[in-house]
């Protein structure tokens, strides 16, 4: 059969978006609860070659009786922890008042899944980083579908800042055996619809710290451009999300067995 024939008969498939031959991982514990902590982890994430690390500052809980993070304390803790170990940091804005605070400390940005439709939330967050160009991860909600999540990322993206990268951290159905389901297949879907990368959180759909390896593996395999993975030096106390974090020496061995896989694919873990 002549290639003419071959193209008629299986046409060519479209393209479901290459970003870049590198994965990015942003990755540390859920809450800064001290230098310590943080900076085990930052020294961990440094050793091994990576450019960001990642905490919360501001916990929004279900229980508001839970920890609630150190607020700006974190974020001190956060730029101090960078620039001693050559690394980026993101944290998560939760109110339009915390936007300039975290920026003043913070190279990145997050978005969480329960703003996934705080409009205006999402709208100063696109007028204050205009000039800055600063990277924003924007979670999908845990019900939002994918059509809602791409409209509500035009509210950041209208003032000129187009530094956006769409996180899938899992969806909540019927089901209870993990925390949340992962909707892997948001990976080519993003790829498909936008032009924005997209990275998987591996930790909250797992809710269980021996899941998460396979969960990574399988967005690498996908083709996510990055991954959030939790890590915390002791997840036995942490205050918060300690089932699914990771030790750093877990989270070591992890890195090593994605970077077998993302070579298979061509690609580089940073």
């Amino acid at each position: 059969m002549s290639d003419s024939k071959n193209q008629a008969k299986y046409p060519k498939l479209p393209d479901l978006g290459t970003r870049t031959d590198e994965i990015e991982i942003f990755a540390g514990p859920c809450s800064v609860e001290s230098e310590e902590q943080f900076f085990e982890v930052a020294e961990t994430l440094a050793g091994l070659g990576l450019r960001w690390v990642r905490g919360g500052a501001f916990k929004p809980r279900t229980n508001p009786h839970s920890f609630q993070g150190l607020g700006e304390e974190a974020l001190q803790i956060m730029q101090a922890g960078g620039e001693k170990y050559g690394l980026k940091t993101l944290t998560e804005v939760m109110d339009s008042e915390h936007i300039s605070l975290v920026q003043r400390y913070c190279d990145g940005i997050q978005v969480g899944a329960r703003n996934f439709q705080n409009f205006s939330l999402l709208k100063n967050i696109g007028i204050a980083t205009a000039k800055t160009n600063t990277m924003v991860l924007f979670k999908r909600g845990f019900a939002g579908t994918i059509a809602e999540w791409l409209a509500a990322t035009e509210y950041i993206t209208q003032h000129g800042n187009d530094n956006v990268v769409l996180c899938e951290r899992g969806i909540r159905t019927y089901e209870t055996a993990t925390r949340f389901t992962l909707d892997i297949s948001a990976v080519p879907v993003i790829h498909k619809q936008s032009l924005f990368p997209i990275c998987i959180d591996v930790s909250h759909p797992a809710g269980q710290r021996d899941l998460v390896p396979s969960l990574a593996k399988a967005a690498v395999a996908a083709g996510a451009d990055s991954l959030m993975i939790e890590v915390h030096p002791d997840p036995q106390t942490a205050l918060s999300d300690g089932p699914q974090q990771l030790t750093p020496a877990q989270f070591a061995d992890l890195v090593g067995e994605l970077r077998e896989l993302a070579a298979v694919l061509g690609k580089k873990i940073v």
